[in-house]
């Protein structure tokens, strides 16, 4: 089992260049599941765990990894199929960073790792139960394959608290910039609705889109209708990891545009390390974000509108 992710260091140059791996799972029965290899830390067998009283009921309990208390969440329970029904010494984990935090995911084994383009991972189908939590699927080996939306799952487990106190915003700016437009992009339901919070007390007219190719075709039919994109559009924050087109290519392709070029960019991202800072040096954004941190989301997205804006940067 080492030796599924014995390479993911090297894999990771794939990030921007609009592929990604899937690290392949079941659940305990025949339907297969995904979640991105870079997100994954290791695959192992089931550690001893810690029950800890009052413990949400997904958590099995925790675990000590490396010397962090890692909790560890039965995955199928958290997606609403019900818990996962098998002995724990026979039992998976896969360790994952997601939101600048650890944490494991119970599974029912492990399958396989798979190198995919962005354009062969489609947004999922409408619908409430299990599909309330894919963020994509993709088809393998004519087979669907149900990516799960791991912000969601965390997010019920420990809700993030997205409201801040006034002093967080910048009143002479946001004066300014009142009405403008502000375009969010992200395919994680989750995500959106934590980012409007912090933005919706600026008095930006908040735009969603829900992957980046989405994003690059709103932009390019606000061109074709002639509108002063680059006056009116203040930012766009996005995701770097999305069906049909990443952050970092929808970066690269405004950074192409002769009229899109100066556009603001904020990549906001649930992976973690340097190597996201040299991606947003290398495609050009202006400016990167871990999820979730609303002070600094609101701090970051502020300091680059006063940039925008030309005023000079707050003293307080």
């Amino acid at each position: 089992m080492s030796g599924v992710l014995s390479s993911v260091d090297a894999r990771t140059k794939l990030v921007g260049q609009n592929r990604l791996e899937l690290l392949l799972f079941n659940l305990g029965g025949s339907q297969q599941f995904a979640i991105n290899v870079f997100k994954v830390q290791e695959v192992m067998r089931m550690p001893h765990l810690t029950r800890i009283p009052d413990r949400h009921p997904v958590v099995r309990g925790v675990t000590h990894l490396r010397g962090q208390t890692v909790p560890v969440v039965d995955l199928r329970h958290a997606i609403q199929m019900g818990p996962l029904k098998l002995n724990e010494e026979d039992a998976t984990i896969i360790v994952t960073e997601y939101n600048m935090t650890v944490q494991a995911f119970l599974v029912g084994g492990v399958d396989r790792i798979v190198n995919m383009n962005w354009s062969e991972i489609l947004p999922p189908p409408g619908g409430a139960g299990r599909q309330h939590y894919l963020t994509a699927i993709t088809r393998i080996d004519d087979r669907i394959v149900e990516i799960i939306d791991v912000e969601k799952v965390l997010a019920e487990i420990a809700p993030y608290n997205s409201v801040l106190s006034a002093d967080a915003y910048d009143d002479e700016l946001l004066e300014k910039v009142r009405g403008k437009d502000i375009l969010i992009v992200d395919d994680s339901h989750v995500a959106i609705q934590q980012m409007r919070q912090v933005l919706e007390p600026m008095g930006l007219n908040i735009i969603e889109a829900n992957n980046g190719l989405e994003a690059y075709q709103l932009l390019m039919h606000w061109k074709e209708e002639g509108r002063d994109v680059s006056n009116n559009l203040v930012m766009i924050i996005t995701d770097a990891e999305m069906p049909e087109m990443d952050g970092y290519m929808l970066t690269t392709e405004i950074r192409r545009d002769t009229e899109l070029k100066d556009t603001f960019i904020i990549l906001h991202t649930s992976l973690s390390g340097n190597f996201n800072k040299a991606m947003v040096e290398k495609v050009g954004c202006n400016g990167f974000l871990s999820k979730f941190a609303p002070e600094a989301m609101a701090k970051e997205v502020q300091r680059l509108m006063r940039e925008k804006m030309k005023m000079p940067p707050r003293t307080d």
